[in-house]
């Protein structure tokens, strides 16, 4: 496609006098009743006005927001041009994941946080653009840069299909390293495939992405459980180094009486039967799911919105989030609480649970208590105080706990030499390197619970750091 006015052409000025444009979206009443993607892309045409929008600044302080750094303003500007091609070259330079990014990142306060169009008026639609253009080049037939470079004779193990380890694996296998990634599910992808819903980040996207790492050259070994089924020690003797990207996944609890009922969930079990093993489909039965008429989750980030949306798409009639403090604390993504609103889901806030309540071995209800906000505590928000005489019941058949999640020990337990913090994250460098020379980790299991795009961001910092490593090997 071309245009008739090129981004060269405009000036500051009209640049400044367009509007962002709106993504399109399924109907909110139609859509909270199926699992079909909720954001429906750009057209060619708005994707080349939103790109007419960005002032290609010369100081790039997008870039300098973007954890795996893609060069915005260049495959911006090719958009404008309408030169789809181009655009999506030189995105797949830096981005492993761009059709993923483009749908789950939270560019709000990450690249397009630091857009200088948003000083005045709104930033440039970055990821909404990232999307279309990784859309395009998939829908078009156009892959990734796949060069052969002279093999280096070196061998490297990735422990984790997710993020940081499908990125590590990608920029190991442009440097030349044979690399061979375990996963412990059936299926790549982690976090991206079990934890984000269909409606949000589609299996066919994640599908495509993952043939274009493997299309490198990466083996991808699924059913392979580091610290089980092989060891880490027993890695270290078949490689020269390895990237440990195994992710965060022990459940945390409420801690409260009741949690032991039936229909009482952890939100990575509840997502895990629904979206990885496609529980949400029709006629389904291999992996069961109790479809609650009045659900409950408990917590306010993007895993506790996943849930409840979901809970809702499988039938519930109220399906309800409750949530210890304000809006305004909710780590959730601005969409993500826009999205669930409008799909008619319950927002409680100032709210916390003090005891699951049963019948019979199964989830009745939930006893909650009001809060307010006090001081602020270490996060830097306000703490959130109990009110007295405040506590009330409230009736559900289904309760999801999405508070958060904490180190699995799996690997670790098995590993020593392997330093862990005193919460059993493995202590990293900047570039990764662990308590043991030929190891590196990132992702979910050095930061706790992350965002996707800073994962991809330890998977390339760590593969700089192997590769460095082991030339001087």
């Amino acid at each position: 496609m071309t245009t008739s006015a090129t981004s060269n052409e405009l000036t500051a000025k009209e640049r400044m006098t367009i509007e962002r444009v709106k993504m399109p979206e399924q109907d909110a009443a139609q859509r909270a009743g199926n699992f079909l993607e909720v954001n429906l892309g750009l057209s060619e045409a708005a994707a080349v006005r939103e790109a007419q929008r960005c002032l290609q600044c010369k100081n790039r302080q997008c870039v300098q927001g973007c954890p795996v750094e893609v060069d915005i303003p260049e495959f911006i500007d090719k958009v404008a041009q309408g030169d789809f091609a181009s655009a999506a070259e030189i995105l797949t330079r830096t981005n492993a994941l761009p059709a993923i990014c483009g749908r789950v990142c939270p560019q709000e306060i990450q690249c397009e946080a630091k857009c200088v169009r948003g000083i005045k008026g709104e930033s440039v639609a970055v990821g909404h653009l990232e999307r279309f253009v990784a859309d395009w080049a998939r829908q078009n037939g156009i892959k990734a840069e796949t060069t052969k470079v002279e093999p280096s004779g070196f061998k490297v193990a990735v422990v984790g299909a997710g993020p940081a380890g499908l990125t590590a694996a990608g920029e190991l296998a442009r440097m030349g390293h044979e690399v061979t990634i375990f996963e412990a599910l059936h299926a790549p992808g982690g976090v991206l495939r079990y934890g984000i819903p269909e409606f949000r980040l589609p299996e066919n996207v994640i599908d495509y992405e993952v043939a274009q790492i493997e299309a490198l050259g990466v083996r991808i070994e699924c059913n392979v459980i580091v610290g089980r089924t092989i060891t880490l020690a027993e890695i270290r003797e078949k490689f020269d180094a390895a990237f440990i990207a195994n992710g965060a996944g022990l459940p945390v609890f409420l801690k409260v009486p009741g949690e032991n009922l039936n229909a009482v969930y952890s939100a990575n079990e509840f997502l895990v039967r629904v979206n990885l093993m496609g529980a949400y489909r029709d006629g389904y039965e291999r992996t069961p799911i109790i479809r609650g008429r009045r659900v409950v989750v408990i917590g306010g980030g993007n895993t506790a919105m996943d849930a409840v949306r979901t809970s809702k798409r499988l039938g519930a009639e109220k399906a309800m989030i409750f949530y210890r403090r304000t809006e305004a604390e909710m780590p959730a993504r601005t969409e993500e609480i826009k999205h669930a609103k409008e799909e008619g889901i319950e927002f409680h806030l100032l709210e916390a649970p003090v005891e699951i309540l049963g019948s019979d071995g199964w989830v009745s209800g939930i006893r909650m208590q009001k809060m307010e906000l006090g001081e602020p505590d270490d996060s830097g928000r306000r703490r959130p105080v109990p009110i007295p005489g405040s506590e009330h019941e409230v009736e559900c058949d289904v309760i999801v706990v999405a508070v958060g999640i904490n180190a699995n020990p799996l690997l670790t337990a098995t590993e020593p030499e392997l330093k862990t913090n005193k919460w059993g994250y493995i202590e990293a460098d900047e570039s990764g390197r662990t308590s043991i020379p030929c190891i590196f980790a990132g992702g979910d299991i050095v930061r706790g619970s992350a965002t996707v795009i800073l994962a991809m961001g330890d998977g390339k910092d760590a593969a700089a750091g192997i590769d460095e490593y082991l030339r001087e090997k």
